[in-house]
């Protein structure tokens, strides 16, 4: 045990000077009498710093975080992922499907046109069928409707536009009328197909008989013109 200093607060060699406020240093001879203040030095040591609950409030923004990126992240996975048939894609066309209600309704009191763009009613050619030709010329079709007509049963040719097609050659031929303001196919309620003619079969009153949203053959619509006449 070593030597004390002169006023007995402990040993004096081997030490360095101690600032006085520090109060009487003793030190052990056998170091594991230190155990306990060691133990509690180390317990201080791992106790965290922060204020309470500093960990739970920065986990939170972070959280925040992590799903907005992952979001994201998702977002663009889903926009940039090659598929198979992308620019293949067409939209599928709705059916054609003309008002069930205009059978029996009374066709518009409508002006149309001729070749010198005169006005013509077409109410004036009754009974007719009036075949609409935006869609399609269809030049076979009217002419199989031109030789089914029965005598006093008119063809009328409607066209869009202002234009009137030249009078076909044969000695009986069609009533050839322009529609510039689309008032015809306005009461058909559907646009002009492609490749597609359609027609109206109207008796002599005035009243739609029957609609045909693609003129086929002729013997579809035989007894219809028939009906017409008498």
């Amino acid at each position: 045990m070593g030597k004390p200093d002169a006023e007995g607060h402990g040993p004096a060699d081997g030490l360095p000077g101690l600032p006085p406020e520090w109060g009487r240093v003793v030190v052990p001879d056998d170091a594991s009498a230190l155990a306990a203040e060691a133990t509690q030095i180390r317990r201080e040591l791992r106790r965290p710093t922060g204020p309470p609950g500093g960990h739970r409030a920065l986990g939170l923004p972070l959280l925040v975080l992590l799903v907005a990126v992952l979001t994201t992240l998702a977002g663009l996975l889903l926009v940039t992922w090659p598929r198979a048939n992308r620019g293949t894609d067409s939209p599928t066309p709705a059916p054609y499907q003309p008002s069930a209600s205009l059978a029996g309704q009374a066709l518009p009191a409508l002006d149309l046109v001729d070749g010198s763009e005169a006005p013509v009613p077409l109410r004036s050619l009754l009974p007719a069928m009036i075949i609409l030709l935006d869609g399609c010329p269809c030049p076979d079709r009217v002419a199989d409707a031109l030789a089914a007509a029965p005598v006093g049963v008119s063809v009328v040719t409607v066209t869009g536009g202002r234009t009137v097609p030249a009078r076909p050659a044969n000695p009986r031929h069609a009533r050839a009328l322009a529609d510039p303001a689309g008032g015809l196919r306005s009461f058909l309620g559907q646009p002009a197909r492609p490749g597609t003619a359609t027609a109206l079969l109207v008796d002599r009153t005035g009243v739609v008989t029957r609609v045909l949203p693609d003129l086929g053959p002729v013997d579809a619509y035989r007894e219809d013109l028939r009906a017409l006449a008498a």
